[in-house]
């Protein structure tokens, strides 16, 4: 260990499938020979966590567990292995923690599709702790004038929706569709889609989400629970009225990913994000074909992706909406969350 590391540790941990979370001490882990240990400062909170706790996702979760996968913190710890890192260098810990950097999929920079693949707080404990482990070639760099409060959110939310727009085949001038657009990842998806010089219609509901979007720089709103024909308003909402050019589905539920390929434009992209639990995605076949729709999944990125998701936020071009709870308080926001009362993301302090 290179310096001096507390025994215990702070943590929430979620003994049984369902909960409840407890905020407990446990032992701080010590790095292997390629891992690092970092003190997490901050950790945002995913849906993804929450489906971490509730188990409704067909992929085993490891119990006891440590939930989270979006920290930044300091490097406090190397293993044997590590040369490219130093302590006290800024490090985040993103969904996926580790691979093998042997398979065909990692080696063609697929790596989040390596079948051995680690992942944060949820195959091996995350980042709701004030000290987790990260394989050193999976570390996000962070360079020192970056927020990490800020970053947070960023090292999954962020590079997710960049990744999906990368993924849409959307070029500058276009119009993508924003289905959930005032979570975590919509708010997100916005800012890099009008970084990347495309224009958004966002897809939600509520007042609160709709003042959010505006000024994220959406040009129209279409609020699904007062809309009496989504598809229609979606495609009205676009200058020559055969819809978006692509659309970034980060929902929570079914519906949104039944309708998507009905107001996509011709040869649009429907690009699914979102995982809600037990879903399906059913599109009319005769429109599909004839207007030559291609609809795809996009996972969480690359190496690359994540370098080039933290650039934009370093030059200050993506600015995650969120708010500062103590570590303590994670089952309040899961709360709030399971009653969608969430605008935005929140982010843990682990001093608290």
């Amino acid at each position: 260990m290179s310096q001096e590391i507390p025994e215990k540790q702070w943590a929430c941990v979620i003994e049984k499938t369902g909960g409840p979370v407890e905020y407990k001490e446990i032992p701080v882990p010590k790095p292997g020979p390629d891992e690092v240990l970092i003190n997490i400062k901050y950790s945002g909170v995913c849906h993804t966590d929450l489906h971490a706790v509730n188990g409704d996702w067909p992929l085993a979760t490891k119990l006891p567990l440590v939930g989270g996968h979006e920290g930044a913190g300091v490097v406090v710890a190397l293993g044997e292995l590590v040369d490219d890192i130093k302590v006290g260098d800024y490090g985040g810990v993103k969904w996926i923690n580790g691979t093998c950097l042997a398979c065909d999929f990692c080696q063609q920079a697929d790596e989040p599709l390596c079948p051995k693949a680690l992942l944060s707080g949820y195959t091996v404990d995350g980042t709701f702790q004030q000290y987790c482990i990260a394989k050193a070639a999976h570390m996000t760099r962070l360079s020192k004038d970056i927020p990490l409060d800020a970053v947070a959110p960023v090292l999954c939310a962020g590079i997710t929706v960049y990744k999906g727009l990368k993924e849409s085949g959307a070029k500058p001038g276009q119009t993508v569709a924003i289905v959930g657009a005032g979570g975590g990842l919509g708010s997100l998806a916005q800012q890099y889609a009008k970084a990347m010089g495309l224009r958004t219609i966002a897809i939600d509901t509520g007042d609160d989400k709709e003042k959010m979007c505006s000024e994220l720089g959406s040009y129209a709103f279409v609020d699904f629970a007062k809309s009496k024909n989504v598809v229609k308003d979606v495609q009205a909402a676009t200058e020559d009225g055969l819809g978006p050019h692509a659309v970034i589905l980060v929902a929570v539920n079914e519906k949104p990913f039944q309708q998507a390929a009905e107001y996509v434009r011709p040869r649009g992209t429907v690009v699914c994000i979102g995982l809600p639990a037990g879903a399906y995605l059913r599109a009319p076949v005769f429109e599909s074909v004839i207007k030559m729709v291609t609809i795809k999944g996009s996972y969480v990125g690359n190496r690359r992706d994540g370098a080039e998701a933290i650039e934009f936020f370093r030059r200050g071009l993506i600015k995650a909406p969120y708010k500062i709870v103590g570590l303590s308080e994670l089952q309040k926001v899961y709360d709030l969350m399971h009653e969608g009362k969430i605008a935005g993301r929140y982010v843990l302090d682990t001093s608290k």
